[in-house]
């Protein structure tokens, strides 16, 4: 039987406050140390006016710190580049032309650029927002060809100083993002395993739990090949974890959780081992064959109609600003890009949290102007204050976080030179306003059919997934290596069908979706998964219960402890 979606538009629940994110801090000191040195450096030399170029490249280090340094590398300098690029493009545009309707228009296709980009490569958090927000601003700053190369040369040195400063924490733990995730695994492996398979939320517990276990093969697959005896601890970990997913009645929740603490510090990684002849050469086989990535063509397509979205609400916003006379459109024009999420349901709450941090931010904004006012000095410090309670509060409710992003925009106007706070404020509302009303029009009016295709796409490779592994465990003695790949394409799949799920369960305007049938397709996916972790052997023994003990205390020399300190 299928249903419609119904359409729902919460308000108390898009501002409830969630818990703070394990790594809050991370995010909100790189930023600080990311953009102190830059702005304090124009401030002694009396040249805040540049501010706005080095900040493009400071604020870089908001990205990538889920991320094991080795994949992190990578993504901060796409982002740099990313970055620059994008500020390049509307410097230029700023150079070559001072009609705010042409302005508005290049900003709104950066803007669905940037939002597709991200979403395609899955950059993470901040994602296209802070992109967009400074290269639409860059749009309306009064520019000339021959200061180009300078301003570029700014954003490139101080995104060459984020990336140091991101980098600079693997120095001392160089495996702490793969820890991070395999104790995420732990955790909700646990949570599952608190379900007994059968209990309230067992279904949803189960989907976060093979999710947590697949993103955390994924951190551990991106830090690169090389074996090392961390590594190997942390493989075998999951291990456990997946042996949970696949028989949560006969698991310890507690000593998952026990498990997951100890890998928050700096402490030795604990020494599980599964039982098994097979189980290291199967943790081998997962570390040297990572799922193929899909093309280039398949990740963007699905995106089309985002992308539209994003270009024809920002569009619209910052016309719309233009026509009430607003002085700074591409304020209207970043709100509407803040909005869209993977549906229409989530842009709907997307743009509640926007509107009330945003009017909250204001006030606070009319509070410290004053004292931002007596001094450059002091504009700096609260700037960077501003910046720290963004990172530490956004990840509790995206709102909470705009309350402290709100006032840092506005005090980066000032940079150049001290305005009046009326208008600030005044301009600020309306174009928040406009923003938010004309951005969700567009994500309404915008339909994306497509989330039903790619819904039915979805079902069809995790059942022929499935179907793939029940054959190969019903061969008297499959191989191995077949089995693990067979297994692994299956839990992917299995993710990746509850993400399409919940994506297109918030989408309006679209035929009736087969809800039973993914319901039934999951049940039968999982009960597969359990069965092939029962296969390969991996259900460990009481032996293993305290990892790196021998039974009477004395430490096992075949199972030892390893010194994994990073």
């Amino acid at each position: 039987m299928s249903s419609a979606t119904p359409h729902r538009l919460p308000l108390a629940g898009a501002l409830r406050l969630g818990r703070p994110s394990d790594i809050w801090f991370k995010p909100a000191l790189s930023a600080v140390v990311s953009v102190a040195p830059p702005n304090l450096t124009l401030l002694a030399l009396g040249r805040l006016d540049l501010a706005m170029y080095t900040m493009a490249g400071s604020l870089c280090a908001l990205y990538g710190h889920n991320r094991p340094y080795a994949a992190r590398a990578r993504t901060l300098a796409r982002v740099v580049l990313g970055m620059v690029g994008g500020l390049a493009v509307a410097l230029l545009a700023s150079a070559l032309t001072t009609n705010a309707v042409i302005l508005v228009t290049v900003g709104a296709v950066l803007a669905a650029v940037q939002k597709t980009v991200c979403d395609a490569t899955r950059v993470g958090p901040p994602g296209n927002v802070v992109l967009t927000f400074i290269s639409s601003a860059s749009l309306f700053v009064p520019q000339t060809p021959g200061r180009l190369p300078g301003h570029i040369g700014l954003a490139l040195a101080a995104g060459a100083w984020a990336w140091l400063v991101c980098m600079a924490p693997g120095l001392l733990r160089p495996h702490g993002p793969e820890r991070r995730a395999t104790a995420q695994a732990l955790n909700a492996a646990a949570a599952y395993a608190g379900t007994r398979g059968t209990g309230d939320g067992h279904a949803r517990a189960r989907a976060a739990c093979a999710a947590a276990i697949h993103a955390a093969w994924q951190s551990l697959l991106a830090a690169g090949a090389r074996p090392d005896g961390t590594r190997r601890a942390l493989e075998h970990l999951l291990v456990r974890a997946e042996v949970a997913l696949a028989a949560p009645a006969d698991t310890d929740p507690e000593r998952l959780r026990s498990w997951a603490r100890a890998l928050r510090g700096t402490g030795r990684v604990p020494r599980v081992v599964p039982s098994g002849g097979d189980a290291d050469e199967l943790l081998g086989v997962a570390a040297e064959q990572p799922l193929p990535p899909r093309s280039l063509r398949h990740r963007l397509a699905p995106l089309a109609p985002l992308a539209v979205r994003t270009a024809l609400g920002c569009a619209l916003a910052g016309y719309a600003a233009l026509a009430l006379g607003v002085g700074r459109p591409y304020w209207a024009l970043v709100t509407a890009a803040s909005l869209y999420q993977v549906n229409v349901t989530l842009t709907w709450s997307r743009a509640v949290q926007r509107v009330v941090g945003n009017l909250v931010g204001v006030l606070v904004f009319a509070a410290l102007a004053p004292l931002t006012h007596l001094h450059p000095a002091a504009l700096v410090l609260v700037s960077l204050a501003l910046n720290f309670g963004a990172e530490a509060l956004i990840g509790r409710n995206y709102w909470l976080g705009s309350v402290c992003v709100t006032p840092m925009a506005l005090l980066i106007t000032e940079f150049a030179r001290s305005q009046d706070t009326a208008d600030l404020i005044t301009d600020r509302i309306v174009d928040t306003l406009i923003g938010a009303l004309v951005g969700f029009a567009a994500a309404v009016a915008v339909t994306n059919r497509r989330a039903g295709a790619r819904l039915d796409h979805a079902l069809t490779a995790a059942e022929r997934a499935r179907e793939h592994a029940a054959r190969l465990l019903a061969e008297p003695h499959p191989q191995p290596r077949a089995l693990e790949s067979a297994r692994r394409t299956l839990a992917a799949a299995l993710v990746d069908l509850r993400a399409t799920a919940d994506a297109a369960a918030g989408e309006w305007w679209q035929r009736a979706l087969p809800e039973d049938r993914v319901v039934l397709t999951e049940q039968a996916g999982h009960r597969t998964l359990a069965a092939t972790v029962r296969r390969q052997g991996l259900v460990p023994q009481d032996r293993d219960e305290d990892p790196g003990r021998a039974p009477g205390g004395d430490r096992d020399p075949d199972r030892t402890t390893e010194d994994t300190r990073p």
